[in-house]
């Protein structure tokens, strides 16, 4: 019976039609495309990939469905839903763009979008139809995106998704931090199924007893978005390979539409042969940007940069009408501020010892977790407004936020 040998969960079966799944072409490229993007040339051991993570949701789903199907909780869904849900796990990154999240910042379509065309056509799709359910690609697609019915939506995207799980554990290992650590076991066994008393669906909850456990998620992702994935360097790195691909499609040198379609190496590779500039050469070269300013959120109260995470053109304009003002070529100065995320976010439906069920979201758990202000307060202190510059300089923080007010 094969099995992969995983640095994480360690032995990982994969058989029959998910191990088809797996040789498929569009999965194999999956091994080009690092997990973490460029923080590898800030954290060295971060050269893990997306195929390893993939792995790593299925193996979570597989023991997680067959914990649920051994308490009976799948005994009134449909025979294949367990098989869909794993599958979907395996597949759920399927249509990422090289070097990870980073091109989704430049307003190309969500790597959720792109999925579909691969997943419902071609390879994918045959193996599938032939192998799960006529209708597989279809309803993984729906999972993938978040708009399932499937009662086991909540593994693949939600508040407590083995998605999440396997990635915080993996990228904290990888980057060689101590920031990832989550009670996985625990947290897995107090998975169950339940009406939620909102919606009168049923749907993956947690019992209360998982409650510590889902505090160690938490706290593990406000920690690993401060110390790894909005680092200094790394947002950087981040904002130089921005700007490069950015100005790559702008020159028609790459094609928006074919983005998904490479790996890595192959997207450098590609910019280089199209003449790239000294943004590629930097970037091979780890000559990142310097921190000219930088800001945390917490001291932009009440001013509104939101766009700068949120509007290319609008942000493109600002750099380059703050370059001219310091006497520096277009390209050479760069904005960050990264997208605001749901830090600590949770909905999901919570089973008390006595039975009862309650709808738990962002207002928190009365007693337990606090979210509204932790939430606010974490966030506050990971997020920074931040400007990068290719030699290093310094502008003063007034300067920028009066530029920033006038773009």
């Amino acid at each position: 019976m094969p099995t992969l040998r995983d640095p994480l969960w360690n032995n990982i079966r994969v058989d029959g039609p998910y191990l088809r799944l797996v040789d498929s072409t569009p999965f194999q490229r999956l091994r080009y495309v690092r997990q973490l993007g460029l923080a590898h040339l800030v954290y060295p051991g971060a050269t893990h990939t997306r195929f390893e993570h993939a792995l790593g949701a299925y193996h979570l789903a597989r023991q997680t469905v067959r914990v649920l199907g051994e308490g009976g909780a799948l005994d009134a869904l449909g025979a294949d839903e367990g098989e869909i849900v794993v599958a979907a796990a395996l597949l759920h990154d399927i249509g990422h763009y090289p070097f990870s999240h980073a091109l989704e910042e430049i307003g190309v379509p969500h790597h959720e979008a792109v999925a579909a065309p691969l997943l419902c056509e071609g390879a994918l799709a045959d193996i599938l139809r032939a192998d799960f359910a006529p209708d597989a690609p279809e309803r993984i697609l729906a999972l993938v995106r978040g708009t399932s019915r499937s009662p086991l939506q909540g593994l693949i995207s939600g508040s407590i998704d083995l998605d999440k799980i396997d990635y915080l554990k993996r990228d904290a290992m990888m980057c060689g931090v101590a920031y990832g650590e989550i009670d996985v076991d625990r947290l897995r066994h107090a998975l169950v199924l339940v009406t939620d008393p909102g919606s009168g669906r049923l749907g993956i909850g947690l019992r209360e007893k998982g409650l510590s456990a889902l505090e160690s998620l938490l706290f593990a992702k406000y920690q690993m978005y401060r110390n790894v994935y909005w680092q200094h360097a790394v947002r950087s790195a981040t904002a130089m390979y921005k700007r490069l691909v950015e100005d790559a499609l702008r020159a028609g040198h790459l094609e928006a539409a074919a983005l998904a379609s490479y790996t890595d190496e192959g997207i450098l590779h590609a910019m280089e042969a199209a003449g790239a500039g000294p943004l590629l050469d930097a970037i091979r070269h780890r000559r990142l940007f310097k921190r000219a300013m930088e800001m945390p959120a917490a001291e932009l109260a009440g001013t509104d940069l939101e766009w700068v995470s949120s509007d290319r053109d609008r942000t493109r304009a600002a750099e380059d009408a703050l370059a001219r003002a310091h006497g520096v070529e277009p390209g050479e100065l760069l904005l960050d501020y990264p997208s605001k995320e749901r830090m600590l976010g949770l909905d999901l439906p919570l089973l008390a010892k006595d039975g009862s069920v309650r709808h738990v979201t962002d207002a928190g758990i009365a007693g337990a977790i606090n979210l509204p202000i932790l939430a606010e307060e974490l966030y506050q202190s990971a997020r920074w407004l931040r400007v990068f510059t290719a030699e290093r300089r310094e502008i003063p923080r007034q300067v920028v936020l009066e530029a920033l007010a006038r773009a």
